[in-house]
């Protein structure tokens, strides 16, 4: 396979829409019995008016294309999506380590019960489950857990 050269940088008003489609088909590859709680076009409209605007979002971008998004708010990691043909070639644990180097003091994430790939993506990079609900306080209603990264204290 060709090495093609993966650039991440800070998302701009102008990627908005390439952005809500790669979480678009992404949301649809790995979460396929998930009910989404908007339409697309309420979630292009949130990318554009909501995500990329107010909060630190990154992507990875290959060839001129969003192939890859990382948003985070503080010290919650609130989406990591990745275009399902870029799934296992190494932009998730890209974005897993950057996320870190922005959060050296700890990050937090939900993610569905049913999404096991990301709780094993998730577990393999530190990260902790610390609590599981019901669902009832996600718009999807759908059992999720919380994850917890801690960095390690170096030991003396």
């Amino acid at each position: 396979m060709n090495s093609v050269e993966l650039v991440f940088r800070r998302a701009d008003d102008s990627d908005a829409a390439a952005v809500a489609g790669v979480w678009l088909r992404s949301f649809a590859a790995a979460l396929p019995t998930v009910r989404r709680a908007h339409d697309d076009d309420e979630v292009r409209a949130w990318f554009s008016h909501v995500v990329v605007p107010r909060y630190e979002t990154w992507i990875a971008v290959a060839e001129g294309s969003v192939v890859g998004l990382l948003v985070l708010d503080g010290e919650e990691l609130e989406q990591l999506y990745l275009d399902p043909s870029w799934r296992g070639r190494g932009v998730g644990d890209r974005f897993v380590d950057l996320a870190k180097q922005q959060r050296p003091a700890g990050l937090r994430l939900w993610t569905f019960q049913v999404n096991e790939p990301a709780r094993r993506f998730y577990e393999r990079h530190g990260f902790i489950e610390v609590e599981r609900t019901d669902g009832l306080r996600n718009e999807e209603r759908e059992p999720d857990i919380r994850y917890v990264w801690q960095p390690q204290v170096p030991t003396p």
